[in-house]
């Protein structure tokens, strides 16, 4: 083929992408601004710079990120191979040597006779086919331009609520009402707290230790709870935990304080605790938000975060193909998409990579199935459903539930890989 692909973002996804294209005999132009120019997280020349911990999660397909992986490997993965070629003792997760990870693939990528690799910060898109994986601190002009395209759908600022499994919570203290009987009968799941609970669930919140405090304005709307609560002992009772118009039908009285979650996917299989924005340590929120009775065995898929991030608001402007809706021309992948993670970036690549194969020989775009970890991410971020769009990592509660349900985890979570990896086994694509 002699037309060529422009990836803009040598990271994860535009990596991936950029080895997918080019293995499958398209001719690629990567765009990355660095030696010119660097982000303030980034130091090093090389490719798939790993900013953050040098550990791409557990190895066991039985897990999410051990699924994830597996998958991406049947795809011929470049990361996952590089990641094995440069791993580290670390019991059952996959750590690499992030100096030599980032070698080994910039290598892979400069002497691929395909990939023409071009260092400089561009402020605009190139013509024709373009994937644009910049991921969350992407510059600004770039950013602008971005923005332009998707119709202002782009977030500067990340303040997302915890996600728990819908299935790990105790619905026996909970019940299910609008405010005021307006809207759908279950839009809702209300966790309420008599005055004792709600007393101990303040005092241990306000006291909770916070994760590093960052430089920016908080809007009210956006406020942390923790913050919130220290105004004052009813502070988030007559805020986010605020009970009226809903009433307990256990005791037949509006409760004293309440959690509402809302549905996060279409399948319901994942909850919203709403108005929950915080920014306390990771265990802290595990710890704290546990003493909700209906949350006692909560899972939580994701957890509360506040930071600086830049991504659009892919449910309202994606295709299921990674493709904006606006302009089929133009992929999205990696961070910039609301997916988080080193590997689940480097998943939206292989995916925009092959669907931009798919695009320029004039083929239908391929979506791969929700039961896949893969293609429940993709899912997940491009379904017009989600409201309050949050940044999404791989996690079993994104799958399809196994019918019928089996109730041990382990047992569970078996089940839905095992499910996953025999659609791969069936496609012509194998492992390279």
């Amino acid at each position: 083929m002699s037309t060529t692909v422009s990836i803009i973002g040598a990271g994860f996804a535009g990596c991936e992408a950029a080895w997918h294209l080019a293995e499958r005999g398209v001719n690629v132009t990567l765009y990355e601004m660095k030696p010119v120019a660097y982000s303030p997280a980034h130091k090093s020349k090389n490719f798939c710079e790993l900013v953050c911990s040098n550990s791409f999660k557990a190895k066991r397909v039985e897990s999410a990120a051990g699924l994830l992986k597996a998958e991406m490997k049947r795809l011929g993965s470049l990361c996952v191979g590089c990641a094995e070629q440069t791993a580290v003792p670390a019991g059952g997760a996959l750590a690499v040597d992030r100096d030599a990870f980032s070698a080994l693939v910039s290598q892979k990528i400069r002497s691929h006779p395909r990939i023409e690799v071009v260092c400089e910060e561009l402020k605009d898109f190139p013509e024709g086919i373009v994937i644009v994986a910049t991921g969350p601190l992407t510059a600004q002009a770039l950013a602008e331009k971005i923005s332009c395209k998707c119709g202002d759908a782009l977030s500067f600022y990340d303040a997302a609520a915890p996600i728990v499994s819908a299935e790990s919570v105790d619905e026996a203290f909970a019940f299910r009402q609008s405010r005021y009987d307006r809207g759908g009968e279950d839009d809702y799941l209300n966790c309420p707290l008599n005055k004792e609970e709600y007393e101990r669930f303040h005092e241990a919140l306000i006291h909770a230790e916070s994760a590093l405090v960052h430089e920016f304005d908080v809007y009210e709307g956006c406020m942390p709870i923790e913050k919130l609560a220290k105004r004052g002992k009813d502070a988030i009772r007559f805020g986010p935990m605020k009970p009226v118009g809903l009433r307990d039908p256990r005791t037949g009285h509006r409760p004293w304080a309440v959690l509402q979650l809302r549905k996060e996917n279409s399948l319901g299989t994942l909850c919203n605790l709403v108005g929950f924005q915080t920014n306390l340590k990771f265990g802290e929120q595990k710890r704290v938000f546990s003493m909700i009775p209906a949350l006692h065995d909560a899972v939580f898929e994701r957890y509360g975060v506040m930071h600086r991030n830049c991504f659009i608001r892919s449910p309202q402007v994606l295709a299921p193909t990674l493709q904006l809706k606006s302009e089929p021309r133009l992929f999205f992948a990696g961070q910039i998409t609301g997916v988080e993670g080193y590997m689940e970036s480097a998943s939206g690549g292989i995916l925009a990579g092959m669907n931009a194969c798919a695009y320029l020989e004039g083929r239908e775009g391929i979506v791969l199935p929700e039961v896949t970890m893969m293609g429940a991410l993709t899912a997940y971020i491009t379904d017009a459903t989600v409201k309050d769009f949050q940044p999404m990592g791989a996690n079993f509660g994104i799958l399809p539930p196994i019918e019928p349900k089996i109730r041990d985890k382990k047992e569970r979570y078996a089940a839905l890989a095992a499910r996953s990896l025999a659609y791969f086994d069936k496609l012509s694509i194998t492992e390279n």
